[in-house]
């Protein structure tokens, strides 16, 4: 397993849906290693989805709440309670917003071995599942943002002060 270098948003991989895995074969359970590394490597985090080391596969690692795991092929049941913490991204380091996420969550979805996955959460733990279930589809963070939160994350964004020169771009 190794840990794979986090692309960074204006990649084009990041804002393109991923393919449903259909094969549950050695290829991906090295894929989830290397997620799991990768997020292990990253102290702190709370998940990596497969596009943000380039591969456009739904598949994420997550680390939040005290619960460790990958969902393959996810879908999402959502509570219409909500919660409005900060959120980051590995994708878009150093910048962190007030993200309305629900507050429940549960995620139905395949283990690496192609076995029915179900993980429920809330607080933080549904804030991931949300948080890297986006990522599959394409969708960032800061595409759910709102007026004064929205306008200044854009514009830190466009003014490149979330750049690290550690990550892929």
């Amino acid at each position: 397993m190794t840990m794979r270098p986090i692309r960074i948003i204006g990649d084009p991989v990041l804002r393109t849906a991923c393919e449903p895995v259909t094969s549950f074969d050695a290829d991906l359970r090295a894929l989830v290693g290397d997620l799991m590394d990768t997020l292990l490597g990253e102290p702190g985090r709370a998940g990596v989805a497969a596009p943000q080391i380039g591969v456009s596969a739904q598949v994420f690692v997550y680390d939040a709440a005290g619960h460790r795991g990958h969902l393959i092929n996810p879908t999402v049941e959502l509570s219409d309670e909500l919660q409005d913490d900060d959120e980051g991204c590995l994708s878009i380091p150093g910048l962190y917003f007030p993200t309305p996420r629900a507050l429940h969550a549960t995620a139905h979805g395949f283990d690496q071995h192609g076995e029915p996955l179900t993980i429920s959460g809330s607080g933080f733990l549904a804030r991931a599942l949300q948080h890297e279930t986006d990522h599959l589809a394409g969708r960032l963070y800061v595409d759910t943002l709102r007026g004064d939160p929205r306008r200044r994350a854009l514009r830190e964004i466009r003014a490149g002060r979330f750049d690290s020169p550690t990550r892929h771009r």
